[in-house]
């Protein structure tokens, strides 16, 4: 009864809904003065043109019946006059009570009723045990994924939304979700922000900028991490209080540059965890090409392990007898004395490059050329607009202006003598249509490319990409690095680095005896127990009850865990 008093009361206040009840009122005040005026006109005809005479409850009684088209029969016409009078109260009926009615009301009253009822199944404010949460601005790509590895590890969240409408369609689909003002403090109160582990600013630069001031209005120490679409607004945000910036686009275009081929033969840390380092190493041209992963002697001779094998957008687990192609890359676990270790080991290059082919010279592409041009690696874009490609005219040593989808015009970009392709256009069926094209053209190619939605993932891996990386994944991997008090670590899409307390199902037990990568498909890449962090793993090893274990995999085999052993 509350509720429905609360659902009038925010009705009526409404302007519009009250300017709809009067335009309703006006409508039954005409259908109440057509009804009465039939019901004098039919006494008139009864009394002067049939000679007899109905009190005024059956005049009104017979106007209902034949305007609702009951039409009972026990009083009718006998003269033309009366049934042409019958006719025409009959048709005004049918449109003045059975269509206009009835659309009116549901029109003016009832669809706005049932509006207003959605609207305010949408909460106004957070619980009040709400602690530790996760504020996030807008749900976007980014926020479906972070929500994903937010719940993954059991940690609160709320999204923003300012329209009560789309914010009930969330809580339908059960996310979280308060609606309010992005421009008003008493949003930032009402979600408790001073409270909260985490602010995710991921709307445009100028309404992020908005945000971060009004969360220092109510909070000094909030930590709030801001995406910018444009690096000017770096400064910006970073003066406007966020703790911490995200370029994101600049940022993807340097992690794409980073995993190109043609570069020296090392192995390239791409992220740690506290002091374990995270490495990754071309197996091409070096001595690891054609042999097993037990035959490397990697741990004997520099203490490090292979984890992991990519092959054509696959992290495949590395067992003693899995064969390491020339096309893979290793995923290496170790200390950055031991990578640097390995690193003498390597035979080094001449110093001369095939050229690296970027399509598109978007922001993406200029960021990758920048990455590319800092370690001299020769760089040739490829651009349909004369005026994007001008932009990166300075820092590639060749441009070309046409389409990608022309041989003609792959052709001359270099594409028989280049190392590595960089898809970084935003449309992901033609990334796929590229990656098949010139994965045809050049079978020795290294295809890296950009996705935008995570669904063309293993399409475009069947199409011949070697490594994807989006926009999405990398802004949920920075966030949540950030979240965690560590440096992101990007091994591809779909690939997270866990850290998972051993559960009391497994104290004790040996790595054989978990079965954790036949149950779930989680690759154990070392044992945290205290500060110290054990990489070389053994199956006999017995995991300790206040241990951590650290893993590689994807959101659904974390799933896949939690299930199992939690």
């Amino acid at each position: 009864m509350k509720f429905l008093s609360s659902q009038f009361a925010y009705l009526f206040s409404d302007r519009e809904m009250q300017a709809n009840l009067r335009s309703l009122l006006r409508y039954v005040a005409l259908l109440a003065a057509v009804i009465t005026a039939y019901a004098i006109i039919f006494h008139f005809i009864m009394l002067y043109a049939e000679g007899r005479s109905y009190s005024w409850i059956t005049g009104f009684y017979w106007t209902l019946t034949v305007m609702t088209t009951l039409g009972f029969g026990d009083i009718t016409f006998e003269s033309d006059t009366g049934r042409l009078f019958s006719i025409i109260v009959l048709l005004s009926g049918v449109v003045m009570l059975l269509v206009m009615l009835p659309f009116l009301f549901i029109r003016l009253f009832y669809a706005p009723w049932l509006e207003a009822r959605l609207q305010l199944t949408a909460p106004r404010k957070v619980a009040d045990e709400t602690r530790d949460h996760v504020i996030i601005a807008s749900y976007d790509s980014i926020a479906v994924g972070l929500i994903k590895r937010l719940r993954t590890e059991k940690i609160p969240y709320v999204v923003i939304e300012p329209d009560p409408s789309i914010a009930a369609e969330y809580v339908a689909d059960e996310i979280n979700v308060v609606t309010g003002e992005i421009d008003r403090v008493k949003t930032y109160t009402n979600l408790k922000a001073d409270q909260a582990r985490l602010v995710v600013a991921n709307r445009e630069d100028t309404t992020n900028t908005n945000i971060t001031l009004h969360v220092r209005e109510l909070t000094a120490s909030t930590p709030i991490a801001t995406i910018v679409e444009d690096e000017d607004s770096v400064d910006i945000l970073e003066l406007s209080g966020a703790t911490h910036v995200l370029a994101l686009k600049h940022q993807l275009g340097e992690y794409l540059a980073n995993r190109v081929s043609g570069v020296t033969a090392e192995a390239r840390i791409i992220g740690n965890f506290k002091s374990l380092k995270i490495s990754e190493l071309p197996v091409a041209n070096t001595p690891l090409a054609g042999q097993k992963v037990s035959d490397t002697q990697l741990r004997e001779k520099c203490g490090l392990n292979i984890v992991g094998i990519w092959e054509r957008g696959h992290l495949l687990p590395a067992f003693p007898d899995t064969l390491i192609s020339e096309r893979a890359v290793v995923v290496l676990v170790g200390t950055e004395p031991q990578i640097k270790e390995l690193n003498k080991l390597l035979p080094r290059r001449e110093e001369s490059y095939d050229p690296v082919i970027i399509i598109g010279s978007g922001k993406i592409g200029l960021a990758a050329a920048r990455a590319l041009k800092r370690i001299k690696i020769p760089v040739h874009v490829l651009d349909k607009d004369e005026k994007s490609l001008d932009r990166l005219k300075d820092l590639a040593d060749a441009s070309f202006l046409g389409d990608a989808a022309d041989h003609e015009v792959l052709k001359r970009a270099g594409l028989e003598r280049a190392s590595t392709v960089l898809l970084t256009t935003n449309d992901d069926a033609m990334n796929i249509y590229l990656a098949v094209y010139c994965r045809r053209l050049n079978s020795n190619l290294r295809i890296v490319s950009r996705i935008t939605d995570e669904r063309n993932v293993e399409a475009i891996h069947r199409a011949g990409a070697d490594f994807v990386l989006s926009y999405a994944s990398l802004g949920v991997e920075a966030i949540f690095a950030f979240l965690r008090q560590r440096g992101p670590v990007i091994l591809g899409e779909g690939v997270d680095l866990f850290s998972i307390p051993v559960p009391k199902s497994l104290a004790g037990m040996t790595l054989r005896e978990t079965g954790i990568g036949s149950r779930t498909g989680l690759s154990v890449v070392a044992v945290q127990q205290g500060d110290e962090f054990i990489t070389q793993l053994s199956v006999d090893m017995r995991i300790e009850a206040d241990a951590k274990l650290i893993t590689l995999g994807s959101l659904e085999q974390r799933s896949a865990f939690t299930k199992a052993f939690e």
